[in-house]
């Protein structure tokens, strides 16, 4: 009988359920060809609020724990020495689900040991010229790595541009959405709405989930939202430092706006079922574009149709599954949500399209298996050009 291939895979972000779903779905998919193993920090300092692993008994990928160190810090922070232990008990191929400019990659990488393949993923997608060390760092993972993943087509049109990346195996893998849990429940929605004190037959919904922040264009939204003659509804979720602005302009429109904040991620269906339309304006800054749009797969698994600016990797998340409309327009995002608020039948049309295109491509099964056929690839060709002593079964 045939070993399975032993798969590691590492990241800070495993310290968090929600994020173990590509482990574990990389086990489930993987099953019986591919043993899959996590390893995750036991602690680690988030950007809000300090984060401790927690493991569910029915996770079907192993998950070892390991302390990280310095973790207030994302570019500096590093693994206990434990982790060479973990990297040293015969994988077949180890991935790391961390940049490769920063403390922990490098690490990584040097762990990994002579003759085992190591695949990195990036999410940057801004050509940024990095200070030493980072730089030095950067290319000396890319140099050890048989292959990467970029997080999106704008990940990868900029990483092909640095030294070193083009000579490697790649592969554009979106992040993945559970289209279980996600998924039309215009019911719950429904209920939310009289939760709210909104009557059932009143005007659309337009929504808008994420942070509270100018970069993520809010204040495109509420400007066009103003120039609507269209009757209209807005259901703002997330949180930031915009909060006490998008209080003020809703205080002048009364009934018509709601804001929740403080929604967990398993609340996020309930809300999305709310909206009949959702809205993604995001704006590009010299030090940021959207890198990818999770509400946007979100939006599509529950059937809602999705606007998104054309900044970063929006207009590759939505491909002809939603609208695309310039990010610095007032008027274009007015006009767009005029015509969809004042057609049930072109909504009901893109709700479709957005549900296929959640299940066809960001379902967490597709997800995985794109990552497992990629590392199938980097493996065959590592044994086609003899670079590769696979660990004894």
């Amino acid at each position: 009988m045939k070993r399975a291939r032993r798969l590691i895979t590492i990241s800070h972000s495993y310290v968090v359920g929600l994020n173990r779903r590509l482990a574990n779905e990389l086990a489930r998919e993987g099953a019986g060809t591919w043993d899959v193993t996590a390893v995750a920090p036991r602690f680690f300092h988030g950007d809000l609020s300090p984060l401790t692993l927690k493991l569910e008994p029915d996770e079907p990928a192993r998950t070892e724990s390991v302390r990280a160190l310095f973790s207030r810090s994302l570019h500096g922070f590093v693994y206990a020495p434990a982790l060479r232990g973990h990297l040293a008990r015969g994988a077949d191929l180890v991935h790391a689900w961390e940049e490769p400019y920063v403390m922990a990659g490098l690490e990584v990488a040097l762990l990994t040991p002579r003759g085992v393949p190591l695949v990195f993923c990036s999410a940057q997608n801004l050509p940024k010229r990095y200070p030493p060390p980072f730089a030095q760092m950067e290319r000396l993972v890319v140099q050890r790595a048989s292959g990467w993943v970029a997080w999106g087509e704008t990940v990868r049109d900029n990483l092909v541009a640095r030294p070193g990346y083009a000579e490697r195996p790649a592969r554009t893998i979106p992040m993945g959405v559970d289209v279980e849990s996600f998924r039309p429940d215009r019911a719950a929605g429904a209920s939310l709405r009289r939760e709210l004190g909104w009557q059932d037959a009143g005007p659309p919904v337009v929504g808008y989930l994420g942070r509270f922040v100018p970069e993520k264009g809010i204040g495109l939204l509420m400007a066009a939202l103003d120039q609507l003659g269209t009757p209209w509804r807005a259901l703002f979720v997330g949180g930031g430092p915009q909060e006490s602005t998008l209080r003020g302009w809703a205080s002048r429109h009364g009934d018509r706006v709601r804001l929740l904040t403080g929604v967990p991620h398993a609340g996020v269906p309930r809300v999305l079922n709310a909206m009949d339309v959702l809205c993604a304006p995001s704006q590009t800054t010299p030090r940021w574009k959207e890198q990818f749009g999770r509400m946007l797969a979100e939006g599509f698994a529950c059937g809602v149709p999705v606007l998104g600016s054309d900044s970063g990797e929006v207009p590759h998340t939505i491909g002809g599954a939603g609208l695309v409309l310039p990010e610095s327009s007032v008027s274009a995002w007015a006009d767009a949500l005029a015509t969809l608020l004042e057609s049930p039948e072109r909504r009901r049309e893109l709700a479709a399209h957005g549900r296929e295109r959640a299940v066809t491509r960001f379902a967490w099964p597709v997800v995985a298996r794109a990552h497992l056929d990629f590392f199938d690839e980097v493996l065959a060709g590592r044994r086609l050009d003899g670079d590769l002593n696979p660990p004894a079964p």
